[in-house]
This record gives C-alpha cells, sequence and structure tokens, in this order.
C-alpha cells in the first residue's frame, strides 16, 4: 500500500515492551506508526531499531500532561494528517502495601494510567475524524479484574481504565470509533523482570493454567486484531489475554501434583 495512504497507528509507552511488540506488528502490516513515550533516549533507541524512518514517527511526551499530548498530536498531525488507531500502553506501577503507598506516588499512577487515555482520546478526535473513524486499545491489566498484593494504586487505576474503555465506546460508537481493551496477565517484559520475585512469578505459575507468562508478541497480536478490519463489530470489550489466569479459581498446583504423580 502507498505510504501517503497507509493507516495510522499511535501506540504510548512505545520504547519498550508491549508497546514495542505493538508498534512492530502495526509496520509489518504496512501501517504508519507514531511512537511516544516519556523516555525520550529509549524512544530514539526503539526507532532506530524498528529501521523504517518515512514510516514511523518518535514523540517525546508524558501522557499525564495535557500541554505534552497536545503539542504531539499536533506533531503526528504535521506529519500523518490522520488517524486510524490509537493504543493506551503508557502505564506506571508503584509496588508497595496500601498503607505505605503516599498521596503522591497515587496520584502519579492515576495520572499516567487513568487520565492519560482519557486525554490522549480526546486531543486524538480532530484526526480521527480526518480518517473518517478508527479504534481505540486501552491496555488494563489483570491486576484491574482480580486484587492481588502490593497493587493499591496500580489495580484499581487499570479497573477504572476498564469503565473508562466502555464510556468512550458507547460515547464514540456514532463516530465510528471502535473502542476495547486488552488485559495483559504476566508478560515477560523489563516492567515485570524488574518487579516480579522468583516466588512471585512461582505464585504466577500456579494460577495459571497455561504455566507460562505471556511474551510481548502474543500480546501485539490481540493489540493489533482489535484495531484491525476483522474486529469491526467489537467494542466496549475488555479481552483478557492471560493464559487463562482470570479463568482459574484454585487447586491448580494439587492438580498438577496429582498428575505428576500418575505419571510415574
Amino acid at each position: 500500500m502507498h505510504h501517503d495512504t497507509a493507516p495510522v497507528a499511535l501506540v504510548t509507552g512505545a520504547a519498550r515492551g508491549i508497546g514495542l511488540a505493538t508498534a512492530r506488528r502495526f509496520l509489518a502490516e504496512g501501517w504508519r506508526v507514531a511512537l511516544l513515550d516519556i523516555d525520550a533516549a529509549g524512544l530514539d533507541a526503539a526507532e532506530a531499531e524498528l529501521a523504517a524512518p518515512t514510516r514511523t514517527l518518535a514523540l517525546a511526551c508524558d501522557v499525564a500532561q495535557s500541554g505534552s499530548v497536545a503539542t504531539a498530536v499536533a506533531e503526528l498531525g504535521r506529519r500523518f494528517s490522520r488517524l486510524d488507531a490509537l493504543v493506551n500502553n503508557a502505564g506506571t506501577a508503584v509496588f508497595k502495601p496500601l498503607l505505605e503507598t503516599t498521596e503522591a506516588e497515587w496520584q502519579r499512577v492515576m495520572a499516567v494510567n487513568l487520565t492519560g487515555p482519557f486525554l490522549l482520546t480526546q486531543a486524538a478526535m480532530p484526526l480521527f475524524r480526518a480518517a473518517g473513524g478508527g479504534a481505540i486499545v486501552n491496555i488494563t491489566s489483570i491486576s484491574g479484574l482480580r486484587a492481588s498484593t502490593l497493587r493499591v494504586a496500580y489495580g484499581t487505576s487499570k479497573a477504572a481504565l476498564a469503565h473508562l474503555t466502555r464510556q468512550m465506546a458507547v460515547e464514540l460508537g456514532e463516530e465510528g470509533i471502535r473502542v476495547n481493551a486488552v488485559a495483559p496477565g504476566p508478560v515477560d517484559t523489563a516492567m515485570a523482570k524488574a518487579v516480579h520475585s522468583p516466588e512471585i512469578r512461582a505464585d504466577y505459575h500456579d494460577a495459571i493454567p497455561l504455566n507460562r507468562y505471556g511474551l510481548e508478541e502474543e500480546l501485539a497480536e490481540a493489540i493489533f486484531f482489535l484495531c484491525g478490519s476483522g474486529a469491526s463489530y467489537i467494542t466496549g470489550q475488555v479481552l483478557a489475554v492471560d493464559g487463562g489466569f482470570d479463568a482459574a479459581g484454585i487447586g491448580l498446583p494439587t492438580l498438577r501434583r496429582a498428575r505428576a504423580a500418575a505419571a510415574q
């Protein structure tokens, strides 16, 4: 497809992890991609690694700052003049007990994870209208579906983002914009490696029917699907891509021990 008419995706938190994997997936299908991240150096490295300078645009931006968002979206408009997909993936986490989480930490997590997608969606509307509609995918978390320890701000922000997804879907449907969310289970990203101790990893395996962490590419696949024409009648949904974590109750370790014993 011709570069000037190729659809355009804006991916936030695109310097690494799920965001970068998603940007790579869009590029593989001929899309043009704007990569947005607060980490300017990481963003430059990601853009160099993708090696598609005519089809990528790096935007250093703090999604929690409306001025920063407005500047980034204006630059996107100057470069690509339309927007077909917005992936609100930028997120931050503080892993502390409830009573040790500070007010400033709480507010920053809410600002990035919840206010950011709200601000970006508002700012992106003129470009969506120029394209005649499009799709938004918000990246939530299984931590927003089920509570777990040390995630009072993170889990709450993601649960709120899931509801924001539905609010947006209901209001933007007539604009031809579909809005869905992907809720990753544990994924092998830099963020997970930094905060998941071996003990926590073992706990996750004990709760996941597929018995492994997800891959960044597996999340990118689901995100890309929800942005594409194959999902043309899907809106207002939260799709868990989690190896079965959300479906599982208790008893998996016991079942696995019984199976292992029977196999001896």
